[in-house]
């Protein structure tokens, strides 16, 4: 994953370049104590992340991802003023990060852009074409069987994947809800549930949703409708499901 550091403060980047350097998956390639500089550069190299400061002299960090064209990088705010991080948000920041930054913080929020980074690369190569009239998929089904199982309470249940409409997460429970059944209760995490089904059909549209594409009905603005439900989604989410879904 290749990022790039933006802060007018030197000791700032030599703090989150550290932190880089201790996870082998993260290149640094680029450092800028001048937003306006690192502009010029995002716009004309390939960036996964950029780790940006908001009060910087000339443009701001609001004002600098406000500025990008095309394709945005994910962006992790770093600051020492948590009043921004509503506005942030607003502009699908992956993350806000308050300074003094502790390392495990730092390091859940790099997982958060992984994540959306695995979930966009398997969008990318679902390219549906049309040809002759019939529909290709350039993405190989992994998943051979139609069902899955999952532990709940003293059995292991049986559910067909074509019938789960969608999954909430509720703490260290996971609430998955199929066309078949009432509601199965599980204690999985999202990783290991998203690791049992097939990845061209399921996403994740929220920290605590993942959906059925093939069950969703509507898109009202920020929520995803499936027959008469509506499920909330995510603003660090949002570009990768309107990219998904073709929106």
């Amino acid at each position: 994953m290749k990022c790039i550091i933006i802060d007018d403060e030197p000791l700032a980047i030599n703090v989150i370049e550290s932190y880089c350097k201790a996870l082998s998956d993260v290149e640094v390639i680029s450092t800028f104590t001048n937003a306006i500089e690192a502009l010029d550069f995002i716009n004309n190299n390939a960036i996964d992340l950029v780790f940006s400061d908001i009060e910087m002299p000339n443009i701001t960090g609001i004002e600098l991802i406000k500025s990008l064209e095309g394709k945005v990088p994910y962006f992790i705010f770093t600051t020492a003023y948590p009043e921004y991080a509503l506005e942030g948000f607003d502009l699908n920041a992956i993350d806000y990060l308050v300074k003094p930054i502790p390392f495990p913080r730092f390091l859940k929020a790099v997982n958060r852009v992984k994540e959306m980074l695995k979930l966009s690369e398997v969008n990318t190569s679902f390219n549906v074409s049309s040809a002759g009239g019939e529909l290709t998929k350039s993405i190989t089904q992994q998943h051979e069987d139609d069902f899955i199982f999952v532990k709940s309470e003293y059995e292991n249940l049986k559910i067909d994947i074509k019938s789960i409409k969608h999954i909430q997460g509720l703490k260290d429970y996971l609430k998955i809800h199929s066309e078949d059944s009432k509601p199965i209760l599980t204690l999985m995490s999202f990783k290991e549930i998203q690791d049992k089904l097939p990845e061209n059909i399921f996403i994740r549209v929220h920290r605590s949703y993942i959906v059925n594409v093939n069950k969703i009905t509507s898109i009202q603005k920020n929520r995803i409708v499936i027959k008469d439900e509506r499920i909330p989604i995510g603003e660090s989410y949002k570009s990768m499901v309107y990219s998904r879904l073709n929106i």
